[in-house]
């Protein structure tokens, strides 16, 4: 499906088949029919920022939930995915997957301070959906692992 051009977001790399490859979902059952980079839709003249977007569609209109991310928060995205993945690994030496006095799981230098990526204790259902994100990940390992391996590679390209 083309990505449509005429909203504010404009693209300028688009993967216009995001439908066949979404994760687990088929292309009858996912409404992301693309992603792009390109002018963010906040940009103002003189003062432009790229972004990526993620493009949805309800079978009849773009969905007003498609998504618009500037490109270090879709990094930092990614960083978290990996740390946490890295952290899950590790996690079946505590009883709850994760150790109540120690929530802080990883500190990541950025900009000369930290992004710190813990464990949400807030959550009042936290030692089960911690579970069940583990178990999601464990099921979703041939499909999270393929797209890290292909970072990992593209990143080493640029690097």
């Amino acid at each position: 499906m083309e990505i449509p051009t005429n909203l504010k977001h404009a693209p300028v790399f688009t993967v216009e088949n995001y439908d066949d490859i979404d994760g687990r979902l088929t292309k009858e059952e996912t409404d992301t029919k693309g992603l792009s980079l390109g002018i963010a839709q906040w940009s103002k003249r003189g003062n432009y920022d790229v972004s990526a977007k993620v493009w949805r569609y309800t079978g009849e209109k773009w969905s007003r939930q498609s998504e618009e991310l500037p490109l270090h928060r879709v990094l930092d995205l990614a960083i978290m995915i990996a740390e946490a993945k890295k952290y899950l690994q590790e996690a079946y030496q505590h009883e709850k997957l994760y150790d109540p006095e120690q929530v802080e799981i990883a500190k990541v230098a950025l900009q000369g301070n930290a992004m710190r990526l813990g464990i949400c204790t807030n959550n009042e259902h936290i030692d089960e959906d911690i579970k069940l994100f583990n178990e999601t990940m464990r099921k979703d390992v041939e499909l999270i692992g393929e797209r890290i391996q292909r970072l990992k590679e593209a990143l080493k390209d640029v690097l």
